[in-house]
């Protein structure tokens, strides 16, 4: 697997540091899905799955404890990045559902991982650039707020049957999900 990049925030709040822990992990999967481009199908699917499962976790953490949190916490005038993030969540969903469900991995397949890694990658720039930096003075609260972040992530990934290490799914976990066996829950949208 591809070097993930160090946090940018030494002593940072515990939901901070969770949060660019993800984000330095999946930009590591998208990395090996690249290296992996001319591969077969055995070698990109699983990793194009994994990649969408950890940002599906990652996503329904913030916006089941993170984004609600910010809502009370952030300036009226800061409303506006919570509003573009919870946007970009929706289509970043839109993507790894298409990808969930392809039937083969081909020329499109490699297409929709590429834009959601460049989808991403823009995201992840917004939060750590924006947002972050706005919060990141309300140490204790983060630090709180990590801890319930952290117990809800390793729910989920129980939940879906992955480790914190990256080892490899049980054969149909990923399957069982797209069919709606283990769908995550809908906030309603604002």
């Amino acid at each position: 697997m591809a070097t993930p990049k160090k946090s940018k925030s030494r002593n940072a709040p515990l939901a901070i540091e969770l949060l660019e822990a993800d984000h330095r992990k999946v930009e590591g999967l998208f990395e090996d899905y690249e290296e992996a481009k001319e591969a077969s199908e055995d070698t990109k699917k699983p990793i194009a799955e994994r990649i969408c499962a950890e940002l599906t976790i990652h996503a329904q953490v913030e916006e089941e404890i993170f984004y609600p949190w910010l809502r009370e916490n952030l300036s009226e005038e800061d409303m506006e990045m919570v509003a573009e993030a919870e946007v970009e969540h929706a289509t970043a969903k839109d993507l790894i559902a298409q990808i969930e469900g392809a039937d083969e991995v081909d020329e499109a397949y490699d297409a929709k991982v590429k834009v959601l890694s460049e989808y991403i990658k823009h995201h992840v720039k917004e939060e750590e650039d924006e947002i972050f930096p706005e919060i990141s003075g309300e140490k204790e609260e983060l630090d709180e707020l990590g801890q319930q972040m952290s117990a809800r992530k390793a729910e989920l990934m129980e939940e879906m049957g992955l480790s914190e290490e990256g080892e490899e799914m049980p054969a149909g976990a990923m399957a069982t999900k797209a069919k709606g066996g283990s769908k995550p829950a809908q906030r309603g949208g604002r």
